[in-house]
């Protein structure tokens, strides 16, 4: 029942397209693949028919996509492997599994279809929901704690930056005059805030006005952009000389940090001008994709949510030269691409004081 369930909600986006570009990395008995998002499992089912010697490990960080997921994927045993955890501890994945490397990594980013499709996830901005979206229930900070306890100024941030919400500052001064009359709590409040903040004008096309607003918190509240780039490098380096990586991003935060590290692995890295690119400089990926691609109208028609899908997929050609390592530099201070991942036993961000720095929880 749990696997029917699972295949009836979720339709893997580009599906195909995934395997064919995988394979090749995947041709060899004894094979591995990380799925890094594993969601219901439709990718890695997809993967394991296709190619019946790959085995799989699963990383998800919500225990009921593990638990559906699983059961659809029981019937191939041992090839295929669930993890509780954030897909940018894959390094702590490996090394708990006694794995050196892999040969295989995908990763199709966003919230879920199962994330989505539960209105007490609070994830849909079409229904209403206790406001929580976080894509582990089971800890960190909600979102109806985001919208109740960040500042005016911290609000407008995050509606921005994560939102790319033109209104972000008028948004956020309506939240703040609503919480002092009663906290926040479901979905449908935020929605007549955010409809209440944009002119009439503006109303009138992008369809629902709160789309920007609850992709921006779903951000905020699970970290999702320090955590993708962590885990891109991350997974590069988990990648054996041929292995492949494929991503599937949905908005363009999330596709410009693909981009980014893709072709920083794709150039080369010596200085301009040097008659002869040593080798320790030269390219350590070769992209697999001009550009990012996108779903063509067969894809389009059998899926609708492919519709915002960007794909990009990389090779691994040599080992990452010493000095373009993760960790290397001033990105492992400040948690940026390569960086160091913070302690995930620490409080989420809090906001900043009104008067000061950033408080500490």
């Amino acid at each position: 029942m749990a696997e029917r369930d699972a295949a009836s909600r979720h339709l893997p986006v580009l599906l195909q397209r995934c395997v064919d570009l995988l394979a090749p990395a995947l041709a060899e008995p004894g094979s591995v693949m990380i799925d890094a998002t594993l969601g219901m499992g439709g990718h890695t089912e997809g993967v394991l028919e296709a190619l019946p010697h790959v085995r799989v490990v699963g990383i998800d960080r919500d225990p009921e996509a593990l638990r559906l997921a699983s059961a659809r994927l029981a019937r191939f045993g041992d090839r295929f492997t669930p993890v509780h955890a954030v897909y940018d501890e894959i390094p702590e994945v490996l090394e708990r599994l006694d794995l050196p490397g892999v040969q295989g990594v995908l990763m199709d980013l966003g919230v879920s279809s199962l994330q989505l499709d539960e209105a007490g996830r609070g994830f849909a901005y079409a229904q209403d929901a206790p406001l929580d979206m976080r894509m582990d229930p089971t800890r960190g900070r909600t979102a109806a704690e985001v919208l109740n306890t960040y500042d005016e100024a911290d609000l407008a941030r995050v509606l921005r930056e994560y939102g790319e919400e033109r209104f972000a500052g008028r948004i956020a001064r309506r939240i703040v005059q609503a919480r002092e009359k009663a906290p926040l709590e479901r979905t449908s409040e935020l929605v007549d805030l955010v409809r209440a903040g944009i002119p009439a004008a503006a109303r009138q096309t992008g369809g629902n006005p709160a789309k920007r607003t609850f992709q921006a918190l779903r951000i905020e509240v699970n970290d999702e952009l320090a955590v993708l780039a962590r885990a891109v490098p991350a997974a590069v380096e988990a990648l054996v000389v041929g292995g492949r990586i494929v991503v599937e991003s949905y908005q363009s935060l999330e596709d410009r940090l693909v981009k980014r590290a893709f072709a920083a692995g794709a150039e080369i890295s010596a200085p301009p001008g040097l008659p002869v690119v040593p080798e320790t400089h030269a390219p350590f990926l070769r992209l697999l994709t001009r550009g990012a691609e996108e779903a063509d109208a067969a894809e389009l028609a059998r899926n609708p949510r492919s519709q915002s899908v960007r794909l990009r997929a990389a090779e691994r050609l040599r080992p990452t030269p010493e000095h373009l390592r993760p960790g290397r530099g001033d990105a492992g201070s400040t948690g940026g691409p390569g960086g160091r991942r913070p302690d995930r036993t620490r409080a989420p961000r809090a906001p900043r004081s009104p008067n000061g720095p950033r408080r500490t929880a």
